[in-house]
């Protein structure tokens, strides 16, 4: 089982969980499919896309289960991404972590597999 990462404010998934489905956040709307990152490369994101945030999830999804919509694309600096092409069912988080701010930075300590 290979897991990828969202980072999402709690309050939206809180929402999402609500009516079982997460359609994006405001730049996965923009972009037309949901950002994932892989363990390698969910801390960068942190840092580039949520420096200083609190109030964050980090909820890991088996990308098996997410099926054919979920295709790796070049992204920053040429290197694969995970993009869903697809509402991403709430149901298929395999754990759902807060993300702490520690010193500044997010701290991943135990959080990824």
């Amino acid at each position: 089982m290979a897991l990828i990462y969202k980072i999402i404010p709690a309050s939206d998934w809180a929402a999402a969980e609500q009516t079982g489905v997460f359609a994006g956040s405001p730049v996965d709307l923009q972009d037309g499919f949901i950002h994932f990152s892989t363990a390698g490369q969910v801390e960068e994101t942190a840092a580039k896309h949520f420096a200083g945030q609190t109030g964050l999830l980090l909820i890991a999804f088996d990308e098996a289960e997410l099926g054919d919509k979920l295709i790796f694309e070049p992204s920053r600096g040429g290197a694969l991404f995970p993009h869903l092409y697809a509402p991403l069912k709430t149901a298929l988080a395999r754990s759902v972590h807060p993300l702490p701010l520690r010193d500044g930075a997010h701290d991943f300590c135990g959080l990824l597999a």
